[in-house]
């Protein structure tokens, strides 16, 4: 199956589901894997609707940063 097969059959699902009204669709936060600078531990990151870069501290060695 192509990519455009797939979006195009994703597109149809959806407007179905929202055509039967028994399924919402809704927006929600971002979950980032993001790799420490000073220790490379991986951190996961919440970030908000329309948010890219995120502040955060590292789990394991405590260091502030920003996701890319």
């Amino acid at each position: 199956m192509s990519k455009q097969a797939m979006r195009e059959e994703t597109e149809r699902l959806v407007r179905e589901a929202i055509e039967r009204r028994g399924l919402t669709i809704k927006q929600g936060d971002t979950r980032i894997d993001a790799v420490c600078g000073k220790c490379g531990a991986v951190n996961k990151v919440t970030a908000p609707k329309g948010e890219h870069r995120v502040r955060y501290t590292c789990k394991d060695c405590g260091h502030a940063q920003a996701t890319l």
